[in-house]
């Protein structure tokens, strides 16, 4: 006969799909931190003249701060030179320039860490911008010079050419000699969208560059277009983190995962030999009674009264019994001639007392050891008769 016992076989540890996942690994955690810029470029306005002569110089200061390895916001002050033209038929080229200031917000984001991941050592990281802000331009009287140049000309060709002056022209106010007062400043709402570069230098400072396209109110060169006006950045410049930007941590290797594994073990289960019964062998054990007597007396004392009834319903109880007295006398006490007699005394005595209670006297012997056998190695026991019945 079988059984099946379910035995688990142990622990073991379950591994990952690669040996090294089982390997302490030292990683690069991003820590957000703040930032500062200085850059330096170039703008060009759009226009309807030469490229090159619609380029003016820029700079830019800012602060950033990075929340995460993606996501962050800068707030920036751009500021320098704008330029504007216009080619008028029949005279020279028209051109004229301004300063401004234009404090901008935008939001960054990381391009590279978005889908690379995040990694401090890497060389070049590509990210987009795209923010609003204010532009406060001011220093517009090279505009006004032009637009008196451009309608004087106008005058002497009236009728000839259907061309207007400057109509957006800042702080067209007269003053008191009647002249347009343009020392006088504007606000606009501009936009932009961006994108950079950067270059690692150290831990803390790149070298980056960026461009950037800026719209805002069709005013803003005074030149009445029908259409927002564009300016186009291109900087370059350091960043510089402060703190800490990253932090190393050693990840310690995954606990193996403990799984239990069982095995179905087969195990023969040895039925157990069938008993045999020995047959009991009914060893007949012979019937013993010890009867005592005090010291030079052959009388049977009450003590041992029980013991004679013992003797009494024995022999009734198996007929076919028969039964031996055997007297003795201690060696201590007494000659042997005396312990002879004695100890045949006492075994007669109980001899009669049988035969009184009914044991037949064909089923009795009768004999006497005197002081010659000691069936005790206590003195006083030695005064006795031993019945035993067979």
């Amino acid at each position: 006969m079988k059984f099946k016992s379910i035995l688990l076989s142990g622990l073991l540890a379950m591994g990952c799909t690669a040996a090294s996942a089982q390997e302490a690994k030292t990683v690069n955690v991003f820590n957000p931190h703040w930032y500062g810029q200085v850059q330096i470029g170039g703008q060009y306005t759009l226009g309807e003249i030469g490229f090159g002569k619609l380029l003016s110089p820029n700079a830019q200061l800012g602060v950033g701060y990075n929340f995460n390895k993606v996501v962050g916001a800068r707030l920036s002050v751009n500021a320098w030179q704008s330029k504007a033209g216009w080619n008028v038929a029949g005279m020279d080229q028209q051109k004229w320039k301004w300063n401004y200031v234009a404090p901008m917000v935008d939001a960054t984001f990381n391009l590279t860490n978005l889908f690379c991941g995040f990694n401090p050592d890497r060389l070049v990281e590509v990210g987009v911008f795209g923010g609003i802000g204010a532009n406060i331009a001011w220093g517009n009287e090279a505009a006004a010079t032009a637009n008196k140049a451009i309608a004087g000309h106008f005058d002497e060709l009236a009728g000839k050419f259907n061309q207007q002056p400057l109509a957006y022209l800042w702080k067209k106010k007269k003053d008191a000699n009647g002249e347009d007062n343009v020392k006088g400043s504007k606000a606009f709402f501009v936009a932009r969208v961006g994108a950079n570069v950067d270059f690692r230098l150290s831990d803390n400072v790149k070298l980056g560059a960026e461009i950037s396209a800026n719209t805002l109110s069709d005013k803003y060169n005074s030149k009445r277009a029908g259409n927002p006006d564009w300016y186009f950045n291109a900087l370059v410049g350091l960043k510089i983190a402060f703190g800490n930007t990253y932090t190393t941590k050693t990840i310690p290797a995954p606990k193996p995962v403990e799984k239990i594994i069982e095995r179905i073990i087969e195990k023969p289960v040895v039925a157990p030999a069938p008993k045999t019964e020995a047959k009991q062998e009914v060893v007949e054990e012979n019937f013993r009674r010890d009867i005592f007597f005090p010291i030079g007396n052959s009388n049977i004392a009450k003590s041992q009264t029980t013991k004679i009834a013992e003797i009494v319903d024995f022999m009734k109880e198996n007929p076919d019994a028969k039964i031996t007295l055997t007297g003795y006398a201690d060696k201590g006490t007494g000659s042997e001639g005396f312990n002879e007699k004695i100890a045949a005394r006492r075994a007669q005595t109980v001899y009669n007392t049988l035969a009184a209670k009914g044991v037949a006297k064909n089923r009795m012997i009768k004999k006497s050891e005197g002081s010659r056998v000691q069936p005790f190695e206590e003195n006083d026991m030695n005064r006795v008769t031993i019945c035993i019945a067979k």
